[in-house]
């Protein structure tokens, strides 16, 4: 394994003890639906009434699996590199009794069959720990059934260059839009590395790997706020998530 993926997975595994620590309030999140987002309902509304089978890459605390379960997924399964974390998300799917099984992969390359998806669903705070978009984008078409779908609800590339300061949006002097990556020390173990992908970049990765892109559209607000932070970058001005639906040829 690559050493930077071999760190960030560490620091993962640490983050995510708030998954076992704090199961009945995740749980909770995942039985009131409440993780999958108004935009991502509306988008993905057609696509979920035919009862897709869902391959959640990067599935993470495995919240949105429940959710898109319960919007109407036939099944989920959900692909994470964090041990403790596909764990923790399968303990509250058995006790919510929904059609959702996880399993542990460095990605790209999820250890799935081929055509295995009608929907591959990823974002939240995914893309940045990619360190190659074109073979993911490869990995995603692998999985599709022909005229099966990938949806991105996801933070802007841009998202990790705005300061949060009260007063006026500002650039953090740290970060660089197009620096192949940045060091984030904010993160619950110190130093994970992640990746600075351009919108250009996520979007020809995707059209190269043979889909053709339905949507996309940005959105001034961020799909998450730090807690106690009033951050004039998310006054309405600047771009912090965006969505993006393609259907495998």
């Amino acid at each position: 394994m690559d050493p930077t993926i071999r760190s960030n997975r560490r620091a993962w595994d640490t983050a995510a003890r708030t998954y076992v620590e704090e199961h009945d309030v995740w749980l909770a999140v995942a039985a009131d639906g409440s993780s999958l987002l108004d935009v991502e309902r509306e988008l993905l509304r057609d696509v979920l009434a035919a009862a897709p089978d869902v391959v959640h890459l990067q599935s993470g605390n495995g919240t949105d699996d429940v959710a898109l379960a319960n919007a109407g997924a036939r099944s989920v399964v959900g692909v994470d590199f964090s041990e403790v974390t596909t764990r923790a998300a399968q303990r509250r799917a058995d006790e919510l009794g929904a059609p959702c099984r996880y399993v542990v992969g460095v990605l790209p390359g999820a250890p799935l069959a081929g055509g295995s998806a009608d929907l591959v669903y990823t974002g939240k705070g995914a893309l940045i720990w990619l360190p190659d978009l074109d073979a993911w984008a490869a990995d995603v078409a692998r999985l599709l059934r022909p005229g099966g779908h990938l949806f991105l609800y996801e933070e802007h590339p841009a998202f990790a260059l705005w300061t949060w300061d009260p007063d006026e949006p500002r650039i953090r002097p740290d970060r660089d839009y197009f620096a192949a990556s940045h060091v984030n020390d904010d993160f619950p173990a110190n130093g994970a590395v992640q990746r600075q992908h351009t919108l250009g970049e996520i979007v020809t990765a995707v059209a190269t790997a043979g889909l053709r892109i339905l949507h996309l559209e940005e959105y001034a607000e961020p799909f998450w706020r730090m807690g106690g932070v009033t951050a004039a970058s998310w006054n309405g001005r600047l771009p912090n998530s965006f969505s993006l639906l393609a259907v495998a040829r």
